[in-house]
């Protein structure tokens, strides 16, 4: 690992879809292993308009980690102790509300969790001390305002600027039901990975944000047709070649 280097300026975990950053100058790839076991891949140490930023692939470079498989505690941890800050989560989800149709970038501003049977906190770990974290908002504000902006400043790009994050289990997609009980709970987007990344960032004081990207309509909120695996792939290639746009004016 290097020493005496620039500090992280943004850390970047990928989800579905996106496994690396292309556009970047890649300087290191740093492999660690943390009390609470191997993150899901090496973390790539890159140049970005003449910053340093990391990038963590979520499930893994080649897509191998379910969501409830995720080591989320680890990989919030290596980005931790390298010196990250400020993380960015890149996550795919299906859209529920009338406004986040497929290929929608959405930065939430509240989630409700669903998940179940996750290593959520560092307080889980034996002898260490309890700590009840404020997670009234779950994501930080300066951030997001941030994320927002850098989003509207590239061309032809727009993001809806709230919403309510739903986090299920997965690795199956929801059933209609499931979908119309989160809508009524106040859900406007679906995902399976938000939690419990959000709240382990939170205890260890990291500035976090979410920048959802529409893959597809949740189940039963378009057509009724079954959801097309190659369709969520489409959209998401086609949303996530804008990212290292939207990092490059994040961190100018």
């Amino acid at each position: 690992m290097s020493t005496g280097a620039p500090p992280i300026a943004l850390a970047v975990i990928g989800g579905t879809g996106l496994y690396r950053l292309s556009g970047v100058e890649e300087i290191e790839r740093v492999s660690l292993e943390t009390p609470y076991g191997a993150p899901s891949g090496p973390v790539v140490l890159a140049r970005l308009a003449g910053q340093r930023i990391a990038f963590l692939a979520r499930h893994g470079e080649d897509h191998l980690l379910a969501p409830h498989r995720v080591n989320y505690r680890a990989n919030l941890h290596a980005l931790h102790v390298l010196g990250a800050t400020r993380v960015v989560a890149v996550n795919a989800v299906g859209g529920i509300r009338a406004d986040m149709g497929p290929r929608t970038l959405v930065v939430p501003h509240q989630l409700i969790d669903y998940t179940h049977g996750r290593a959520s906190s560092y307080s889980d770990a034996e002898g260490t001390k309890v700590v009840h974290v404020d997670f009234t908002d779950p994501y930080a504000q300066a951030l997001r305002l941030a994320l927002i902006a850098a989003v509207r400043a590239c061309p032809v790009l727009d993001c809806v600027a709230d919403g309510v994050h739903g986090i299920t289990q997965g690795p199956r997609l929801e059933t209609a039901a499931e979908i119309a009980r989160l809508r009524r709970d106040g859900c406007d987007l679906v995902g399976m990975t938000g939690m419990p990344e959000a709240v382990l960032a939170r205890e260890l004081g990291l500035e976090y944000a979410c920048l959802a990207i529409v893959a597809n309509w949740a189940a039963g909120c378009d057509t009724g047709e079954p959801i097309s695996l190659e369709e969520i792939y489409r959209n998401m290639d086609a949303a996530t070649a804008r990212i290292p746009e939207i990092l490059t004016k994040l961190i100018s």
